[in-house]
């Protein structure tokens, strides 16, 4: 499970950032040009979900979302987020230590992840995923990067979930992303 030092850390890094506008939510921006093929029904979840601009962005697009986070804080200014956003009602924000695995709840038809990697979830995301659902990661990565413990190895989401219909990934510059659909 997460240390006390670990979710302080999280707790203080998302006190330091000021509330996000409504006006400013989104997918991340690798996935950005690949909007239109999200849905804009079902059920989406949120992994590691932060201030929450996906989980608004989806709740906008008419999907009911839940979002989790380690940081009690972050979960705090998604919650805020939503309402300011006026989707409140078809966002759901729990604090969750993903080090535990997801958190319980039916098949979704979106599963993101961003900025967050722990190889021994993948089985789980997969298993989560409804029939034709969508899976959108992007993490960091060892590419055009120095090596590191939250960094994924060359090629290491196609690996994990190429299994799936790969719509898309890439990798460089430190960051690595895939869009797929089960």
């Amino acid at each position: 499970m997460m240390s006390d030092a670990d979710r302080i850390r999280w707790d203080r890094r998302y006190a330091d950032r000021a509330p996000m506008s409504p006006d400013d939510v989104g997918l991340p921006t690798p996935l950005a040009p690949f909007a239109d093929l999200f849905p804009t029904a079902g059920l989406a979840l949120d992994v590691a979900c932060g201030s929450g601009s996906a989980a608004v962005w989806l709740a906008r697009r008419g999907m009911s979302v839940q979002g989790c986070d380690v940081s009690g804080v972050a979960i705090a200014h998604a919650r805020s987020l939503a309402e300011r956003a006026g989707v409140a009602a078809r966002c759901r924000f729990d604090v969750v230590d993903l080090d535990g695995g997801l958190p319980p709840g039916p098949p979704v038809n979106v599963l993101i992840c961003s900025r967050f990697r722990a190889p021994d979830l993948d089985g789980a995301i997969i298993q989560r995923l409804a029939p034709g659902a969508l899976l959108a990661v992007g993490v960091l990565s060892e590419v055009g990067a120095e090596p590191g413990p939250f960094r994924a190895a060359a090629g290491e989401l196609e690996r994990a979930f190429g299994a799936l219909d790969v719509i898309t990934a890439a990798e460089g510059d430190g960051q690595a992303w895939l869009l797929a659909r089960r």
